[in-house]
């Protein structure tokens, strides 16, 4: 049980290696809003009783990850602006908040799969 929580993981991988690419001049993904990429929609739809299904914890682990979820598309949003208006020093601001509120969704997600006991 549980493999879900390190395809919600990857899920968020996969958008995160998108803007690298952009952020790089490799890609032209422009990102979407923190309810329409894989992990928001999961967030709103299956991801509260998966969530339920482990624990009190797990849950409480979820509900943690809304806030830095919305902020980490924010950040990257406003990254992609100022990199492509040319503002490679403000871009850089949202790309480090980018990438520590990436760094804090992975680790909850991973204590969501560790809590789900999927590495059993």
């Amino acid at each position: 049980m549980g493999a879900f929580f390190l395809h919600r993981l990857n899920d968020h991988l996969q958008y995160l290696n998108r803007i690298k690419a952009t952020l790089s001049g490799t890609g032209d993904f422009r990102g979407t809003g923190h309810r329409d990429c894989k992990l928001g929609k999961w967030m709103d739809t299956a991801g509260p009783a998966e969530a339920a299904e482990v624990g009190r914890e797990a849950t409480a682990v979820f509900d943690s990850l809304a806030e830095p979820h919305q902020q980490f598309h924010e950040a990257s949003a406003k990254a992609l602006e100022l990199a492509l208006a040319g503002e490679a020093s403000a871009a850089e601001e949202e790309i480090t908040a980018m990438y520590r509120l990436s760094a804090l969704l992975v680790d909850r997600l991973l204590e969501l799969d560790r809590l789900s006991g999927s590495a059993k």
